[in-house]
């Protein structure tokens, strides 16, 4: 039996939307046969600014026992699924600043020839999701990673209508991460690991 293939699911979540997405597709990228690390990227935001937002703080509480990421999971994986809320249009801070750790990794050409793929959330629809996938995965063109999006590959994606990752628009909380969010985030897991397990089989052949 070939060794399962090793996904980490590394995000930054302010409110809570995104913690949920990157546990709908961990739990969709274990079903399909992947060994995964949920890990989410250190807080920078003082603790005055968390505090002064209940959802914040609720989710800052919530997820202290989520394990921290570090260089280490990025190398150990064999796919990487990043997930941000959209700032501007762009990534988050926090997910930037621990993209920007990688830089050891990067140098040794050990971000190379994994697969990479994206989530994203946002206040409002078309509120930058769309954007924000696309400038992280600049990145990914940097580390020479692959790039997989899930596209148009399953009639699903045809309802939340967004080919280059999951996104979620969460209504300024108003609308609670639902079924046809996980169902995006099944199939951008499924396709993922699949894409991951070809490649791992054919560099082992």
């Amino acid at each position: 039996m070939s060794d399962p293939v090793k996904l980490a699911v590394v995000y930054y979540s302010s409110t809570g939307t995104n913690t949920e997405v990157a546990k709908a597709l961990t739990e969709a990228a274990e079903k399909a046969g992947a060994e995964v690390r949920l890990r989410r990227v250190a807080e920078l935001a003082p603790q005055e600014a968390i505090d002064a937002n209940p959802a914040w703080a609720a989710n800052h509480a919530a997820t202290a026992d989520v394990a921290v990421a570090t260089p280490d999971d990025i190398e150990w994986a064999d796919a990487v699924i990043f997930g941000t809320p959209t700032r501007f249009g762009n990534v988050a801070s926090q997910l930037k600043q621990f993209i920007d750790t990688l830089g050891g990794l990067w140098a040794q050409g050990k971000l190379a020839d994994k697969v990479y793929s994206g989530f994203a959330s946002s206040a409002t629809r078309h509120g930058g999701q769309e954007s924000t996938l696309l400038a992280l995965y600049n990145s990914f063109h940097h580390f020479g990673g692959i790039v997989v999006a899930p596209g148009y590959t399953d009639p699903a994606k045809f309802a939340d209508g967004n080919p280059y990752g999951t996104s979620h628009i969460d209504a300024q909380g108003n609308n609670p991460v639902g079924d046809e969010t996980r169902v995006a985030a099944r199939v951008q897991a499924e396709r993922v690991v699949r894409i991951a397990r070809t490649l791992k089989a054919g560099a082992g052949a």
